[in-house]
């Protein structure tokens, strides 16, 4: 038999789904909900506990519980990176016309507010073995945060690498002032004669640590998604290593796997 609490979230679950509160509108307060069901404030807070675990509603600063907004999604498939390759040696103003993340999202440049940071930094076990070169080899590290214009936080949080002397072969490359860089990594890589080969994707799931769940806004008992993303050149060289994390709540990761015929 279903507890107290349970049923009190089953009915507003029901209730919101049918659209009697929108998204970013209050539920009644608390103390109506004591109430309307007879129920503790205890029992109505735990109910309330669970919806937000869902990511149903969230508590809000002076306004009390509110329908959460639907996040925008973003659908990131494994033909990215084929069309990624393909627009790297079109024209500066072709390359300009669009991005990944409008790929990914369906949105515009104009819906996009971008963001990067740039540090050198020393390569450590794990890199130092992604990378297949010595700990300590200078690496550049790239963050970058792209949001939807009308929602505070990131889709994700990258963090590309690149093995530092092969970017110094262009100084703009180390230059954040250069980004959102038209054509993206591919492009970068092709301004310093590497062709990418091939990439190997690597996904594991993980609950975000403090800094992440605040910056992605993400409700209690989410999980995030970490995309090691390892490219590798023509010659067998690991070029880029970067590591994406994605909030679970809002990420599809979809893989189509081409198979040779019989």
């Amino acid at each position: 038999m279903a507890k107290a609490y349970e049923r009190i979230a089953d009915d507003l679950r029901q209730r919101i789904r049918a659209g009697e509160w929108g998204p970013g509108e209050r539920l009644p307060a608390e103390t109506k909900l004591v109430e309307d069901f007879r129920k503790s404030l205890p029992t109505v807070r735990q109910a309330l506990g669970v919806l937000q675990a869902e990511g149903l509603i969230e508590k809000q600063h002076g306004r009390g519980n509110v329908v959460r907004k639907a996040r925008r999604p973003v659908a990131r498939t494994n033909e990215r990176h084929q069309w990624e390759k393909d627009r790297a040696r079109q024209t500066l103003e072709e390359r300009k016309q669009t991005g990944a993340t409008e790929r990914d999202t369906g949105l515009t440049i104009s819906d996009l507010v971008f963001s990067a940071e740039f540090a050198e930094i020393q390569a450590d076990e794990d890199l130092a073995e992604a990378f297949g070169v010595p700990v300590g080899t200078r690496l550049l590290e790239r963050v970058y945060r792209t949001r939807y214009r009308e929602e505070d936080s990131p889709f994700n949080i990258s963090r590309s690498r690149l093995i530092y002397e092969t970017a110094a072969a262009n100084p703009d490359l180390l230059d954040p002032g250069k980004e959102p860089w038209p054509g993206g990594t591919h492009n970068q890589l092709h301004t310093v004669g590497i062709e990418v080969d091939r990439v190997v994707e690597r996904v594991t799931a993980r609950p975000p640590t403090f800094e992440e769940g605040e910056e992605l806004e993400l409700t209690a008992g989410v999980a995030v998604m970490v995309l090691r993303k390892t490219s590798i050149d023509t010659d067998g060289r690991v070029v880029e290593v970067a590591d994406v994390t994605l909030p679970g709540d809002r990420t599809v990761l979809e893989f189509t796997t081409p198979l040779a015929r019989w």
